[in-house]
This record gives structure tokens, C-alpha cells and sequence, in this order.
């Protein structure tokens, strides 16, 4: 069996015959052969073609072939597809599949592409971008025209112009000395001159030939030109080797200064290969290191806790309200270097922490008049979850997320910096990447790690950055560069090389190149974010992440590893599950210390880490936190109206070890200093039964700024307010309470401020969502059902109607003929006019004529529909009663 019958079954969609009567004339009559798995495949793959659902399948043929379409698919092929369509928009149109074959190949057996490029091909007839039987391969025009060479946008292959192209405006005498100087037979027709020059230069003997006869200077012009971009500019009086080349038309002028390798004569250099280096095999995912699938369990369950302690933290910080909103959105960068030194992370770090917590509804505005950040609602529920479905609730939002903390301190399009919770931080790719690198750690196998450099070399190959393949042209493009001027006294390398050089030619090494396409640098914070969230433990993918995305977790997945099968509730439970015996178990004590401490041996029971929280002061975090009680902090316990008595049974019930006796004494003396004064609202005085103590007060400096006076033995006034003149003095060493106006001793509450409640952000969608099978499966339906209505052959009508409009017959003639459709059973051809003037052509098989209105089975809508009798405008028998 030949390549070219391998190619035509590979090609065959599902359902379809594996050979025509005849070629397709159009890309809507190859639509039209295909099986309705082969639609259904083309709007799987292309889903903006389905918004809204096109008519027939002429419509969806014109839709597919619509430049953002055509743009939006070509993204989104891999390398080596690509660079199929890119050889068949520099091949002859139509192109057989051997010549096809043989612009990749050179004429020689590579079983790696003749393996590789039938499937190549079978995707683009499949989306609809190449048509044809593979005698007839055609690439739909927009293509061509997105792909073909020109000055402007160099072909990705670097390859130019074709002869007859390059040589379209140029004068018959100009022609008639290139077919001389190439030693061709002279001739007075342009035409049959362009068809000499062409036939030389893809004729392999002759045309070495003539090479052969070149100055050595010549071979290197055109080597440097050979694999693009093929247009160099030229001195004034171009040198020589130069001359000798633009004589014989293997180099052809495009403009006075601006020459170009014609296409033959680079595809002979080539050896007819249209790329330098195909790429018909993905690279393959190389593995930095592998370890223990417990040890990366290990590695990440407790990196996964470590990322719910840091969540908790920046919110709680954040408790009675965070930082302001900036006017234009976002976080000042003041507030997140704050933010980071709070969370000793790094800024770009503390902003990740930051997205993760408003990527999954945990934090947002509270929209007051001076608006701020602070938790929502949903916080208060997230915290009362068990810590692995708190883990897989985070994981989940930033899986789906479009906002992409990396690019926060950048800059937009207008030059405005990006802040953190700000706007224009959603770039719709990112679910996609994520998805796709987390996929491949996935065929890696359990406990191994992948090198970063190989995974972005696979990304890169899966989606290839726009215009490319990887030739130079790709990388290059653009309209020539100003050549160097020679001088009068060349150099010894040679005056040609100073005349003529590649077109658009970097002028810099590639390291001084920019910086790699958003998808890359994506790939890059994800395995970054996946190492904090505790997705992958030492580099390896974990299998509480395999259980999240739904991949084998016991063996590395396929290598189109993308997730799928069960619900994302149902995978979110089944992770949490398998997280939460790696997780440390919380305690429900602490061991006190002589030095004022306490230390807590694993992560506290939610109500024993708030109480103790209000207690003491946390002095350092780890496997084991150290609490700390200072005067303040205990004072602040009794200020939520706890006694000394509360605190020390508190302690007792909670410490495994004794209270020390330095401990006791700091609670029992703050608590008897606490209380003594007392501060109201006058605009604020202090009230005290020992008249000695408030002498003690005012005669003291530091109550200087307060502004007190005496009002009676007991109390003294201030002009400044209760908060400031608490403040004071308990900064002087004293310990006052709050009073309300009615003389009770006001307890303040850990009560925490709130935003309204609000839903998180939604992402923004990558283009219209993938249909589901319902979907497709209706979509297919009324394409063909409008298809048949759109191609039935019909009778001429008794009174013709004007060409493309509907049919007119009288009110009595439309009668007649549905009611003997009615009776016949067969399917007519009406012109309707609904309410709201829209006119339209449909078939219909009336099934019932009564009180001015015909019901029948609709074609086109491809259902039962009832139409008034006076909306009709004519009607038609069809020739072909197959509808």
C-alpha cells in the first residue's frame, strides 16, 4: 500500500466513505461528504464556528474560512502541523500528497515524517483548513494569505517569492537579458520567458549547471539568503558576485535597492526540503529527579499546609479592615511591601497570596465610602472546613482562575503598572496552561520530577508562538534592513558581503532577544505556584493533585494527560481525602515555660488557637509555635471581659505542664491594675476612687498632651476623645477601662469586619466554551436539516419569482398545493413572511390544512412549526422529493 492510500484512510472521518465519485469542488462540498462525526469533530475542534449556529453547511464553510476563525485555529496547532500548512501555502495550489511529502523530505525515505505527516494532515481536513482529496490538498484561502510570503510578512519556511511572482512588474527587455544571461533560448513573450526561467531553476541538472559556473562569492551571497528571509538589500553599484546573480535572475530585484532569492532557486538549494528542521515528534518531558512517591506526598502535604496557615494569616491580619482600595483598583504598592514583610515572603509571593485569596472569594472590597480590603463572609465558612477540603477549595479557584499575579508590578499597554487585586491581571490562557503542565508532570512516573527546560520545550512545540516554526524567518520578519554601506575600500572578507545581507537580520545575539511569549512565562509561574499551593512536592506532581485532575494515580497518564471523566466536586473530595492523613493532626494543649512562653507542639484546635491568640503574642511560627504573654496581651484577654480567674483555668485546662509561677503573678498584677481608672465620654474623662492615683497622673509629663484637668476629687476631664485618651495611658504604664455611659465597663469583642457578601471573580473565557455532545449533536442536526432545505432542487412555479426572492403563487394556488402535500405526504417549498417582516425560503411537509394555518414538519427548523396561511407568500413543488 502507497503513502498516498495510508494518508487517504488515515484522513477518512468516522461515518464517511473512503473514496468520492469526484473531487470537491469547494471546502462546502467536502463539508457536505463528511459524516455528521466528521461535523461534529470540525465544531469540537473549532467552537467559535457554533455562535450562532450556522444555517447550512455553506454558511459554516464561509464562517471556517473567516480570518479571525482561520487566526484563532492556527494557534492553536502544534509545531509540526503547522508546519504542514505553512509548506502548503508555499506549494503549488493545488498540491498532490507526494509533493508534499517531498517538501519535507527532500526526495529522501525519513519514516519519522512519512509516520507523522498523514496524521498532520488528517487535523487540518478535520478542522477545515486543508480540503481536498490527497490528489487535490488544498489550504483554504485565508490560510494561504495568513502563511504565503510577502515583504512585509516573511513566510515561516523563509522561503520568498516564486519566480513568476518576483517577476510580475517587470519590463519584457529586463526579462529577455535575464533568459539570455542564463544562457535560455531568447523569446519575445513574457510568459513562455517567466515559464523558461522557472523550468531552469526547478530542472536539478541543469540548474547545478549552472552553480557550477558561479564565482565562489555568488554561493555564499546565496547561502546566506537560502534559508531566509530571502530579501537583502544591495549598494547602489552592487559588487560583482552580486551583478552575476541579478543578471541570471537567481536573484531578482522587488525594488530598486531590495533583491530577493526566488523560490525555485531556494528550494534547489534546499535540496526541496521547504523547512531547515521539521519537527514531526513532540520532545519528550525529561526527568530533573526522581524520589519516593511518599517522600513528594510528604514534601507537599506539607508544603499544602504551610499555604492554608499563610492564607489564614494575611486574613486574619486583615480582620478589622485591610489596606484602601487604590482609585484606579488594587492594592498601593506601599500595602503589599507591607503585606510581604507581615508575611516574610517576597513581594512577588505575598501578591501570589493575595490572588489566591480573591481568586477564591475569600477577600474583596467592602464598598464603604472609604473603601477597603477585608475578608468575606465565605472566609468565616472556609475556616470551619476541615483543612484538606480548605486546601482543595483553594486549589480548585486558581486552577480555573484567568488573574495572573506574575504580571503584577509590569505594565500594561499604556504604560500604567499593574497592581495586585487591580484590574487587567486576567489573561485567558492561564486555566489552559495550567491544566496542560500539570498533564504532563502527569506522564511522568509517581514521585518523579520533571526538567523545567524539556517541559517548556514540549509547550512550545504543543502550541508554537505566533509565525512559527522556528525559522529564522519566524523570528525576523519584517521589511528589509538598511545594509551597511561598503565604502570605497572593502575589507578582506570581500565587498559582497557588505552588499547584500539577510533582510531583517538580527543585529543582536539572540540572548538580547525578548523575553519568551506569555504562554512560556505562564508555564513558569505555575510550576512555581504548584510548589507553594503543595501541588507538587519537590518538583513531582503529588497524588492528592493526580486525585484533583482526575489522572491514574498509582502510573504516569497518557501523554494527551488534560484531566476529565467525573465531577470537579467529586475529584475535589476524592483529593481531599487522600491529603488528609499527611496533614499534622491539630492539639488541644500547649506546654508553658518559666520564660513567659508557651509553646504549641502542633497546629491548635481552632478555639484554642483564637483564645490563645487573644492571650499572647505569637513570637515565632515553624513545626512548633512559641507564644508569648507580655502585659499587653494579657490586658487585652480581659478586656474581651474575662477575669483573672477565667485566665487561669484556661491556662490549667489547657497546659500540659504546670503554670509557672511568673506567668501567674504577670495575670494576677495586670488584672488588679485593670479597671482602677476608668474612661467615659465627656468628650473623655477618667474617673478613679484613689484621688492619689489621679494626682499621680497629672503631675506626670507624659499626660502633657492629653489635656487634663481636675473636675472633682475622683475625676478628671480631657479635650482629647476616649480612644486617644485610652491609648495614652496605658502607654504611660497604666491599665484603664473603658466605660459606657452608663457606668458599665465596656468588653471588646474579637468581632471582625466583614464585606458584604460577594461571589469571586469569574474568569474570563478563552473564547466560546466546548460544546458538549447535546450540543453538537443538535448543532449537526440543524446544519444538515438546513443544508437540505438550502440545496433541494425545486419545480419552477407557475409565476417565477425574481431571481433570489421568494416564491409568489396566489392565495389559492398555496391552498391547493399544501393541502395535496397534506395528502401526498411530500415536503413543498414556501416563502414565508413572519411578524416581524423577516422573509425567509424553508421546506416543510404539511401535515394538517385547518382555520387559515398549515402544520407540518419543518426541514430547516428541523421540527414541528405551524404558519399562518396569509404569511406565505408562494409555494413550490420540489423535483427531489429526498429532503
Amino acid at each position: 500500500m502507497g503513502i498516498g492510500e495510508l494518508d487517504r484512510e488515515a484522513h477518512v472521518p468516522e461515518g464517511r466513505p473512503s473514496g468520492t465519485a469526484a473531487s470537491p469542488r469547494t471546502l462546502a462540498e467536502a463539508l457536505r461528504a463528511r459524516g455528521d462525526d466528521g461535523l461534529a469533530a470540525l465544531l469540537r475542534a473549532r467552537p467559535d464556528l457554533l455562535g450562532p449556529v450556522p444555517n447550512d453547511l455553506t454558511q459554516l464553510a464561509t464562517r471556517a474560512g473567516t480570518r479571525a476563525s482561520v487566526v484563532r485555529a492556527l494557534e492553536r496547532l502544534d509545531r509540526f502541523t503547522l508546519q504542514v500548512a505553512e509548506t502548503l501555502a508555499v506549494a503549488p495550489d493545488p498540491a498532490p500528497y507526494p509533493v508534499l511529502l517531498d517538501l519535507f523530505a527532500g526526495g529522501q525515505e525519513v519514516p519519522e515524517i512519512e509516520e507523522a505527516l498523514p496524521r498532520a494532515v488528517a487535523l487540518l481536513r478535520e478542522q477545515a483548513l486543508v480540503w481536498g482529496e490527497d490528489d487535490r490538498l488544498r489550504l483554504v484561502r485565508t490560510a494561504r494569505e495568513l502563511l504565503s510570503p510577502s515583504p512585509q510578512h516573511p513566510s515561516p519556511t523563509g522561503l520568498g517569492p516564486t519566480v513568476a511572482e518576483a517577476t510580475a512588474g517587470m519590463s519584457p527587455g529586463r526579462l529577455q537579458e535575464i533568459v539570455a544571461a542564463a544562457g535560455l533560448p531568447s523569446t519575445h513573450d513574457p510568459v513562455s520567458a517567466v515559464a523558461a526561467l522557472t523550468a531552469l531553476f526547478t530542472d536539478r541538472e541543469r540548474m547545478g549547471a549552472l552553480l557550477d559556473t558561479a564565482p565562489p562569492e555568488a554561493l555564499s551571497v546565496l547561502d546566506r539568503l537560502v534559508w531566509g528571509p530571502p530579501y537583502g538589500e544591495v549598494t547602489a553599484r552592487p559588487t560583482p558576485p552580486v551583478g552575476w546573480l541579478r543578471d541570471r535572475g537567481l536573484l531578482l530585484p522587488v525594488s530598486p535597492r531590495t533583491v530577493v532569492l526566488p523560490r525555485e532557486v531556494a528550494l534547489h538549494l534546499r535540496g526541496g526540503r521547504a523547512h531547515r528542521a521539521p519537527e514531526p515528534r513532540a520532545p519528550e518531558v525529561g526527568v530533573a529527579r526522581a524520589y519516593g512517591p511518599q517522600a513528594v506526598d510528604g514534601a507537599a502535604a506539607g508544603q499544602a499546609y504551610a499555604a492554608l496557615a499563610t492564607v489564614e494569616e494575611l486574613l486574619k491580619s486583615w480582620d478589622h479592615g485591610g489596606p484602601a482600595v487604590l482609585r484606579a483598583g488594587g492594592l498601593a504598592v506601599r500595602d503589599l511591601k507591607r503585606t510581604a514583610a507581615a508575611l516574610d515572603v517576597p513581594e512577588p509571593v505575598a501578591a501570589f497570596w493575595l490572588e489566591l485569596a480573591y481568586g477564591a472569594g475569600l477577600l474583596a472590597s467592602d464598598g464603604e465610602a472609604d473603601e477597603r480590603y477585608a475578608p468575606t463572609p465565605a472566609y468565616d465558612d472556609w475556616l470551619d472546613q476541615p483543612p484538606a477540603e480548605r486546601w482543595a477549595r483553594l486549589v480548585t479557584s486558581w486552577l480555573a482562575a484567568t488573574r495572573t499575579p506574575g504580571l503584577v508590578g509590569g505594565q500594561d499597554a499604556k504604560g500604567r503598572t499593574l497592581s495586585a487585586l487591580g484590574p487587567d491581571l486576567d489573561r485567558a490562557a492561564a486555566p489552559e496552561v495550567r491544566h496542560r503542565v500539570l498533564g504532563l508532570l502527569a506522564t511522568l512516573p509517581p514521585g518523579t520530577a520533571a526538567d523545567p527546560e524539556s517541559l517548556l520545550a514540549r509547550l512550545r512545540w504543543e502550541r508554537p508562538s505566533r509565525g512559527g516554526s522556528g525559522s529564522a524567518a519566524s523570528r525576523t520578519g519584517g521589511p528589509p534592513a538598511p545594509a551597511a554601506d561598503p565604502g570605497a575600500e572593502p575589507g578582506a572578507a570581500g565587498a559582497w558581503a557588505s552588499a547584500t545581507r539577510p533582510a531583517g537580520a538580527p543585529a543582536q545575539p539572540a540572548a538580547a532577544r525578548p523575553a519568551a511569549d506569555l504562554r512560556e512565562r505562564l508555564a513558569r509561574w505555575v510550576l512555581g505556584d504548584a510548589e507553594l499551593l503543595g501541588i507538587t512536592g519537590r518538583g513531582a506532581l503529588s497524588t492528592a493533585a493526580r486525585a484533583l485532575l482526575n489522572l491514574p494515580l498509582g502510573k504516569a497518564a497518557g501523554p494527551a494527560a488534560e484531566g476529565g471523566g467525573v465531577e470537579p466536586e467529586v475529584a475535589a473530595e476524592r483529593a481531599a481525602e487522600l491529603l488528609e492523613p499527611l496533614l499534622p493532626q491539630a492539639v488541644d494543649h500547649v506546654l508553658l515555660q518559666a520564660d513567659l512562653t508557651a509553646v504549641a507542639p502542633g497546629p491548635l484546635l481552632r478555639p484554642l488557637a483564637e483564645a490563645l491568640s487573644v492571650l499572647a503574642d505569637v513570637e515565632s511560627k515553624g513545626g512548633a509555635t512559641v507564644y508569648r504573654f507580655t502585659a499587653g496581651s494579657v490586658r487585652r484577654a480581659l478586656d474581651t471581659g474575662r477575669s483573672a480567674s477565667d485566665l487561669h483555668a484556661f491556662l490549667a485546662a489547657h497546659a500540659r505542664t504546670p503554670v509557672p509561677q511568673p506567668l501567674a503573678y504577670l495575670i494576677d498584677d495586670v488584672a488588679r491594675k485593670h479597671g482602677h481608672l476608668r474612661i467615659g465620654a465627656a468628650s473623655a474623662y477618667v474617673r478613679c476612687d484613689d484621688d492619689a492615683l489621679l494626682g499621680e497622673i497629672l503631675a506626670d509629663r507624659r499626660s502633657a498632651p492629653l489635656r487634663l484637668r481636675r473636675l472633682a476629687p475622683t475625676v478628671l476631664a480631657a479635650q482629647s476623645d476616649p480612644a486617644s485618651l485610652l491609648e495614652g495611658l496605658r502607654s504611660m504604664g497604666y491599665a484603664p477601662a473603658a466605660e459606657s455611659a452608663e457606668g458599665d465597663v465596656l468588653i471588646t469583642r474579637a468581632d471582625a469586619h466583614r464585606t458584604p457578601p460577594r461571589t469571586a471573580p469569574a474568569p474570563v473565557p478563552d473564547g466560546p466554551p466546548a460544546p458538549d455532545a447535546t450540543l453538537l449533536t443538535a448543532a449537526v442536526r440543524a446544519i444538515r436539516a438546513g443544508d437540505r432545505a438550502a440545496t433541494a432542487v425545486r419545480k419552477e412555479p407557475a409565476a417565477p419569482a425574481a431571481s433570489g426572492g421568494l416564491p409568489r403563487t396566489s392565495a389559492a394556488e398555496t391552498l391547493a398545493t399544501v393541502q395535496a402535500a397534506a395528502l401526498t405526504g411530500s415536503a413543498v417549498w414556501i416563502g414565508y413572511v413572519n411578524a416581524e417582516g423577516a422573509a425567509s425560503q424553508r421546506v416543510i411537509a404539511p401535515v394538517r390544512v385547518e382555520g387559515g394555518f398549515v402544520t407540518g414538519y419543518d426541514h430547516t427548523a428541523d421540527e414541528v412549526r405551524t404558519y399562518p396561511l396569509h404569511r406565505i407568500t408562494g409555494v413550490a413543488e420540489l423535483a427531489d422529493e429526498e429532503v
